[in-house]
């Protein structure tokens, strides 16, 4: 078997409204050896994967799927539940799954459900190997395949702090993306109502508050000076200077560096110089300044206070093994490594523990060797501080913390402004006050782990990342989201994209926009391109000022990568027309109409669908349709649209030449058509419906009848407001159109318009790339050459053609008419056009179907066309 393609859909697509890996699936000569071929294959598996018989399958039952395979099933289908099933078996709960036929033999496209899209990748292929073992009969190491998935899931995946505020964010129906793999760089929510952490420290961490957690000696300062107790210490920078410390203070001190994280370098209860020019050495290797303090008797805590409240509270244990009167001490050790709860670094609830020079120095001091048999219960400290981080046990005691002490750990939160902090006491016990007891706050955490708090090794676990959302969002109505208003069609998306995100900035509102051109954020150009894929959400999403999100979707994105969000506030569906038919398995205009509903599908269900009811196949899509509905349309009568209007739906039609806003009884005329630019004076009807999609969109969003009149009013085709679509110019004494049509629909509709300017000679300047089929190719060159007295063409990205097919098939098609149109080929875009401003002359319309629009329309500039006709022998350009 041979994997095609292989990617992640991170969002709503086209087989799945959640996350999913798309595989095309090449199984070869499986596709003559389905599964009932192979004796023994559903026993065989079983052993291998015991929980796939709750795969229920198309049968709707437990063993749906082992059904299945002794009644025969392809190896596509196999490998689909074995990916599945492989995420279950490293703890993701997964278990949609669907695999259907190509319109090639033997291949298939296999989709299934992920959570983390590392090891959704990486499940596939072990189930592509597994599952090709399995037909062909060879041995099978499934421990290995899992181990491998588990190594995958663990380099990925968040760690348990962060992985807890996420969890809460996701629970309130905050969205999240994660915008750095390698980090816990997170953002909560879209726009201007994000809000951004790094493991748990969060936007509004102050930096000098946390400047001062980092720095032990700061810590001690600002607590002590506010009669919070902390231990008598002493900043250090040479071993002669720790030694006068330590005599000045007394044995036992504590000795660590002065910044540092997670225990590294701390050697706690040194009694002698020996050992305190030892414990230097280590902390040195932190930090070369380093703090000699009293060592205060006592348990270790953590308390965690979030948002100026104590949430938690732990005693903490260095990490230690306890005898069982049989074993060796590396064999405890060895054994409590064993704990499935364990390990490396911060991946699991416990860490594993791990041997240094400290642990060693612990083992000499108590007489042992790592071959010493622990009597039976002897409890065998390894480490002298009680992080997690190297070993540590935790116990939850958050029920237990004295109201004095509650007091004192909110004011540390406030004295050292930390948003969340974590406060390292040493107290004989939380249940009495400080001052009554031996007690002193050794460190603050900024940015502190959540582990012990989640899953202590006993006690009850605590949703400490539900506090930082209650935080972060105080408001339990907010979700961080903002509108977003995606926009898909064959024709049109573009300009309905650009005058929706024109209405909402006349309203006052800042916006994000992304479509065919540019990503632009408040009116300012950030990126120039084709940005209609889901890579251009994402970045729009991600900025801080935007407060409403303008999208366009194209196919392609959607079935590369599926939507750049969850969902949206109002899906717009413009059209279905033939274009790109034949790419990614999109063959039939049903196919097209099913991708396009995907916008549709993703409709909050408070949200609102705007169909275009002049569109059999859009209208079809109302069933897709979340939310509600608002419907367009240039028919005011029609019957889709008089029924939803009786029934109190809202429609946007034209009636008496203006556009009008229908719900039951009531008509709201909104403007003329001939006052809103965009229609050329009602010369444009594609351009009539645009206007009423975008009227439609704006008006789901709350704007006024009045915002809408004033928005139609004031958006023109013109390069500045809608570049390179049906925009105007009147170059003195020619007229010139530049618009991106590059599909038979889009050029039918704008033939009407073209027909309508007056105009001695219509001379065209087109092309179209390469990844069209043959016969649309042909179509599309007939239908320009209709439009037109003259067409010049011209080779643009042959997506994978050899270079002049496709240009010569355009030729064709426009050579096939019975007309009189002239057709010229120039292989350049650059000449194609001089060539075309060549010919012009006085009275003629040219009609620039180009991509690069600004050096053409430079080149127009003042330019001067005449009356008389060219000269014998005047320059055509390079033509072939």
């Amino acid at each position: 078997m041979n994997i095609l393609e292989h990617r992640a859909l991170r969002g709503p697509n086209f087989y799945s409204r959640y996350p999913t890996i798309f595989m095309r699936l090449d199984i070869g000569e499986l596709e003559e050896r389905p599964s009932d071929t192979v004796p023994g294959i559903a026993e065989r598996i079983t052993e291998l994967l015991p929980t796939l018989y709750e795969h229920r399958c198309s049968v709707g039952r437990a063993g749906g799927f082992l059904e299945r395979l002794e009644r025969g099933t392809w190896a596509g289908h196999v490998v689909e539940h074995v990916a599945i099933e492989l995420q279950n078996l490293i703890g993701f709960s997964v278990g949609y799954g669907k695999t259907v036929d190509s319109y090639e033999t033997g291949i298939y496209n296999v989709v299934y459900r992920y959570r983390d899209e590392a090891c959704g990748l990486a499940a596939g292929v072990e189930a592509v190997d597994i599952v090709a073992r399995l037909f062909n009969g060879d041995e099978i190491d499934i421990a290995s395949a899992i181990t491998r998935l588990k190594q995958v899931r663990d380099a990925h995946m968040l760690g348990p702090s962060t992985a807890s505020i996420v969890d809460a964010a996701v629970r309130r129906g905050i969205p999240c993306i994660r915008l750095d793999e390698d980090s816990s760089y997170v953002q909560l929510g879209h726009g201007c109502r994000q809000q951004r952490i790094q493991a748990t420290v969060t936007c509004r961490t102050s930096l000098i508050s946390h400047g001062i957690a980092d720095d032990k000696h700061w810590t001690k300062q600002v607590l002590g000076e506010a009669g919070i107790p902390v231990p008598l210490g002493r900043v250090c920078h040479s071993i002669e200077e720790a030694l006068e410390a330590a005599h000045d203070i007394g044995y036992p001190v504590v000795v660590k560096p002065l910044i540092g994280n997670h225990g590294r370098g701390i050697s706690t209860d040194i009694s002698d110089e020996p050992a305190l020019r030892e414990a230097f050495t280590i902390a040195s290797l932190q930090n070369s300044s380093i703090i000699v303090e009293r060592f205060i008797k006592g348990e270790d805590h953590r308390l965690l206070v979030i948002d100026g409240k104590l949430v938690a509270a732990a005693r903490r244990r260095p990490a230690h093994v306890v005898g069982d009167g049989q074993a060796t001490l590396q064999a405890l050790i060895d054994r409590e490594n064993q704990d499935p709860r364990r390990g490396i670094g911060h991946e699991n609830l416990l860490t594993q523990i791990h041997l240094d020079e400290q642990s060693h120095r612990l083992i000499a001091q108590q007489n042992l060797t790592l071959e010493t048999v622990i009597t039976k219960d002897e409890v065998i400290y390894l480490k002298s501080t009680a992080n997690l981080s190297t070993g540590g046990t935790a116990t939850d005691v958050t029920e237990d913390v004295h109201p004095d002490v509650r007091y004192t750990a909110e004011r540390i939160a406030r004295l050292v402004g930390l948003d969340i902090i974590g406060i390292d006491l040493l107290a004989e016990t939380l249940t009495m006050p400080l001052e009554e007891q031996s007690a002193a706050v050794v460190e603050v955490n900024a940015g502190p782990g959540f582990r012990m708090h989640l899953s202590p090794t006993h006690g009850t676990g605590r949703d400490v990342g539900h506090h930082v959302i209650e935080m972060l969002f105080p408001d339990s109505e907010d979700n961080g989201r903002i509108p977003i208003v995606a926009v898909t069609g064959t024709n049109g998306k573009t300009t309905t994209v650009r005058l929706i995100s024109h209405l909402l900035r006349q309203a006052g509102r800042s916006v994000g926009t992304a479509c065919t051109g540019a990503i632009e954020i408040d009116n300012h150009t950030i990126m120039r391109g084709d940005y209609s894929g889901p890579q251009a959400a994402t970045t729009v999403l991600r900025e801080p000022t935007v407060e409403y999100a303008v999208l366009e979707v194209a196919r392609g994105g959607i079935l590369r990568r599926g939507l750049g969000f969850d969902e949206c506030q109002v899906g717009v569906l413009l059209n279905i027309a033939s274009d790109h038919l034949g790419e990614n398995d999109i063959h039939t205009l049903d196919e097209l109409a099913r991708c396009k509903t995907v916008v549709v599908d993703a409709v909050s269900p408070e949200g609102t669908a705007v169909l275009n009811a002049d569109d059999p196949r859009v209208l079809a899509s109302r069933e897709w349709a979340r939310g509600n509905v608002i419907y367009f349309s240039l028919n005011p009568d029609s019957a889709p649209v008089r029924q939803h209007v009786q029934a109190h739906g809202v429609a946007f039609t034209v009636h008496d030449d203006c556009i009008v806003l229908r719900q039951g009884n009531v008509e709201a005329s909104i403007i003329s058509v001939v006052d809103a630019p965009i229609t050329f004076e009602g010369h444009a009807p594609f351009n009539v419906a645009n206007a009423l999609a975008a009227s439609a969109a704006a008006y789901a969003l709350g704007l006024s009848i009045a915002d809408i009149q004033l928005g139609l009013q004031t958006f023109h085709p013109t390069p500045g407001q809608n570049p390179g679509r049906t925009n105007f110019i009147d170059a003195g004494n020619i007229k010139v159109l530049i618009d991106y049509g590059h599909n038979v629909p889009a050029l039918k509709a704008l033939s009407e318009l073209v027909s309508r300017i007056p105009a001695q000679r219509r001379i065209c300047v087109a092309s179209a790339p390469g990844n069209r089929r043959d016969e649309d190719l042909y179509s599309l060159g007939a239908q320009l050459a209709s439009m037109h007295d003259i067409v010049v063409l011209y080779e643009t990205d042959p997506r994978g053609r050899p270079a002049g097919e496709t240009v010569n098939l355009l030729r064709a098609g426009a050579q096939s008419g019975s007309g009189t149109c002239r057709v010229e080929v120039v292989m350049k875009e650059h000449h194609a056009v001089d060539r075309a401003f060549n010919e012009a002359r006085e009275g003629d319309l040219l009609v620039l179907l180009i991509d690069d629009i600004d050096s053409a329309t430079e080149r127009l500039r003042g330019r001067r066309f005449l009356p008389d006709t060219p000269a014998p022998g005047s320059d055509a350009g390079d033509r072939p």
